[in-house]
């Protein structure tokens, strides 16, 4: 990769002198891990930032999904869920012993279809996975309702909605319990990290319990618990980028509105999932946070570049892209449902899941980050617009 090559995200990153301010704090407590000083004060920043009352840091995206289902007391069953995410989502369901059933999308948003989801409940269904994809909520209020009436649990993977809204309250409020990753590629990032965002005090312990091996104190532990809590690196690193967080997202806005005003109208594309308007309007009374910038190319798009043939429309303007040094990304292609693991489950069919597969055989993401300059934007149009 050379030094100019625009990639598809880029990570969001502390001052260096701040950083190192807080590493020399950090080496004169001589506390790095075990829920420490920064630790606390990252929860509590976080809490507040994101309108939640109770959130648990870990030290990944993964580890809480695992710990969610564990949290709810879900060990056996089925869990319905989406093709259409990062494989990590229906990972944890295997990790729990679970049964992953995979529901089709809705073709607007690439979210789990809530008017699949009933026909896929059997008398061994104990929860629903959905994915908040690209940072566009889910049909929150028909999940929920579908949830109530069938005594299911809900558990949202937020990976990728930091800081998202829906009807002007945090779309982590609903669901059981929701979950969201702190990768180096996200919106707001502690390196590697993750958290667990839940609605009581008493849910709030059962977590610290569960990602501190279940202790309960230095002489008790109360369940089968795993290592998975944030250090105190982490976590001041993340208090830094917290600050920053506002900025970030104002900086992927200007980007988002660049791609919308050149690709609106260009023939063989979609702007998906929000069919997004000039504006930046968006639908179903939500903030988008522009953590990903995707878009969908059909075969009325034409070929770039010196491409022939096999290739459909949506990979020769990968290839092309790529040969200019534009990364986009086919994200999220393959389904997890081509992968090994889940491949031979009934509803991992193609005739089941016939939008999920429509959608992931078109989809590419464009370069969108913080970092991202005008003129960058403007390759990357050029490599799309000729």
């Amino acid at each position: 990769m050379s030094n100019n090559t625009i990639t598809v995200t880029s990570p969001l990153l502390p001052d260096l002198g701040e950083f190192n301010t807080m590493l020399q704090d950090i080496w004169s407590r001589k506390w790095i891990t075990n829920m420490g000083h920064y630790h606390e004060e990252l929860e509590k920043a976080l809490a507040e930032y994101l309108g939640v009352e109770y959130i648990s840091l870990f030290t990944n995206g993964t580890l809480p999904l695992i710990t969610a289902l564990q949290a709810l007391g879900i060990t056996k069953g089925e869990v319905i869920t989406t093709p259409y995410s990062f494989v990590a989502t229906s990972h944890a369901i295997w990790w729990n012993g679970l049964k992953p059933v995979f529901v089709d999308i809705d073709p607007n948003t690439g979210n789990i279809d809530p008017t699949k989801i009933e026909a896929a409940i059997t008398p061994n269904t104990v929860a629903i996975l959905p994915v908040h994809v690209y940072g566009c909520p889910c049909d929150v209020e028909a999940i929920d309702a579908i949830a109530k009436r069938h005594n299911l649990k809900v558990i949202y993977d937020a990976a990728h909605a930091f800081g998202v809204k829906y009807k002007g309250k945090s779309v982590l409020e609903w669901g059981d319990i929701s979950t969201l990753s702190f990768h180096a590629t996200k919106v707001f990032n502690t390196v590697e990290g993750g958290a667990l965002v839940c609605h009581s005090r008493e849910m709030k312990e059962k977590i610290d319990h569960l990602k501190n091996f279940g202790f309960e104190d230095e002489v008790t532990v109360v369940a089968p618990g795993i290592n998975s809590k944030m250090d105190e690196m982490r976590s001041a690193y993340g208090l830094l980028n917290l600050r920053q967080g506002d900025a970030a997202i104002a900086a992927r806005k200007h980007v988002a509105e660049q791609y919308v005003a050149a690709l609106k109208n260009v023939k063989g594309i979609k702007l998906f999932p929000y069919e997004i308007e000039q504006t930046l309007s968006l639908p179903l009374s939500f903030n988008w946070n522009f953590a990903y910038f995707p878009i969908l190319i059909d075969d009325s798009y034409p070929f770039r570049g010196n491409t022939k043939g096999a290739l459909s429309a949506r990979d020769a303007l990968y290839e092309y892209m790529k040969s200019q040094n534009v990364l986009g990304r086919r994200y999220f292609y393959p389904l997890i449902t081509d992968f090994e693991p889940y491949k031979d489950y009934p509803s991992a069919t193609s005739a089941n899941l016939s939008v999920a597969r429509k959608i992931a055989d078109r989809v590419i993401c464009l370069p969108m980050h913080h970092a991202l300059t005008d003129e960058n934007v403007q390759h990357v149009l050029d490599c799309i617009i000729k």
